[in-house]
């Protein structure tokens, strides 16, 4: 009996244990505060055994409330950089030009994360670098890491905790953040609507999660079709190293991404990086819902030619993607159709010549309803054109070629 009192007492202090089935964030009252005229909570919260971490540890992570505090408001998810820690990253949005992808809209939550108190464990990326074989090494491969592991679930607290609208979760992040933005959010296109990344530092965590080239996706693996995706990167940052390769990975694989690039630097000020590319909030990312269907653009025949890799002292700034639009139209079981075209400049004020017309293959992710499975033959009407196609190994949907302008057409596909 003595001995089954020690082990059970064992049991219920050890740190580990404690928070396994029953992760319970602490709140600590005395630090929240107003902010922006929002109220924010400062939350504190071990670890969970299954994260893999080697040793407990305590964690902070933030909650900024919308100005009107209710359910079902979006949540906005905020990885800082390797230059903070979650309470210098929330600080900085007191001010507008201080990192600004910080900054969540007023009718959002936003959840602030933190991975510096634990750096040597928790670093987003893994500490993955060229210039850092050990550390490439250690976090290299498919399975996610302790830290991404507490991101998520510390993501599915934050959802239940304050009623979130699960189809409207996004993540974003700066430099280092924003790598973990693009290693983390696409991998879990399950969880996120849509992601945006500032100055992303290094892609080697996301191809590694991704299994991009020279990787390809073992089998068994299923990865959900990934969000709708946001970069912009300096060509001028020697961390902006290897964007050829994700970019060219991201087209292959027919996922979602718009790319803006230009010789901003390591910047976090969207004022000034605009002076240069003021194409990096022209996409509307957060009207994105998990629960709706996309179109990805591929192949298209007005993207900019990228300075990367042998070509990083030319100045001029550049777009991948930057003018396609879309809207759906109709999913369901019979059809799925979507309106597409091309911004104009009655609605989007640039500095660059945004084409009268340009093609572009066109995918479709997400699609709720209507479906076809693998190679099944489906036909296709675009305006007054008409096709038949074959559904890929995945059950994607491609139609090659098409060609939009600004004045909306739909395109529609049947069984």
């Amino acid at each position: 009996m003595k001995n089954t009192l020690i082990a059970l007492l064992l049991i219920a202090t050890s740190p580990l244990a404690a928070q396994d089935g029953a992760w319970a964030p602490k709140h600590d009252a005395s630090k929240d505060a107003e902010l922006n005229g929002r109220a924010t909570e400062t939350y504190t919260a071990g670890v969970k055994p299954a994260w893999g971490y080697a040793a407990p540890q305590e964690d902070t992570f933030v909650v900024i409330h919308p100005k009107v505090d209710r359910r079902g408001a979006p949540l906005y998810v905020v990885l800082h950089s390797a230059g903070h820690d979650v309470l210098s990253c929330v600080n900085c949005t007191r001010t507008v030009g201080n990192h600004d992808i910080y900054r969540s809209p007023d009718d959002y939550y936003a959840l602030y994360l933190d991975c510096r108190k634990h750096q040597a464990n928790d670093w987003w990326w893994g500490g993955m670098h060229l210039g850092d074989k050990r550390l490439t090494e250690m976090n290299s491969g498919g399975d996610l890491r302790p830290v991404e592991k507490r991101v998520m679930d510390t993501v599915a607290w934050a959802i239940a905790q304050y009623g979130i609208d699960p189809d409207r979760v996004y993540l974003c992040g700066n430099s280092m953040g924003g790598s973990g933005t693009l290693g983390i959010g696409l991998r879990h296109g399950d969880v996120f609507a849509a992601i945006k990344a500032n100055v992303p530092a290094g892609i080697e965590h996301v191809s590694n999660r991704m299994y991009f080239p020279p990787k390809t996706v073992p089998d068994g693996v299923t990865l959900p079709d990934p969000p709708v995706c946001i970069d912009y990167s300096a060509q001028n940052d020697g961390w902006s190293a290897g964007h050829d390769r994700f970019v060219n990975a991201m087209n292959d694989r027919r996922y979602n991404l718009s790319f803006y690039w230009g010789p901003f630097g390591h910047a976090n000020n969207s004022a000034n990086i605009k002076k240069i590319n003021d194409l990096i909030d022209s996409f509307d990312w957060l009207s994105i819902k998990r629960n709706e269907a996309y179109a990805v653009f591929t192949n298209a025949d007005c993207n900019a030619k990228l300075p990367w890799p042998n070509d990083l002292k030319n100045t001029d700034p550049g777009q991948v993607n930057a003018w396609f639009r879309w809207k759906n139209v109709d999913d369901s079981a019979e059809k799925f159709a979507v309106s597409l075209f091309l911004v104009s400049p009655s609605t989007l004020e640039t500095r660059f010549t945004i084409p009268a017309a340009a093609s572009a293959d066109v995918t479709f992710r997400r699609v709720q309803k209507f479906s076809v499975k693998p190679g099944e033959t489906f036909r296709w009407s675009y305006g007054s054109t008409t096709g038949e196609g074959k559904a890929d190994a995945e059950g994607l949907i491609t139609i090659p070629g098409v060609k939009m302008t600004a004045e909306p057409v739909t395109l529609t596909v049947t069984r």
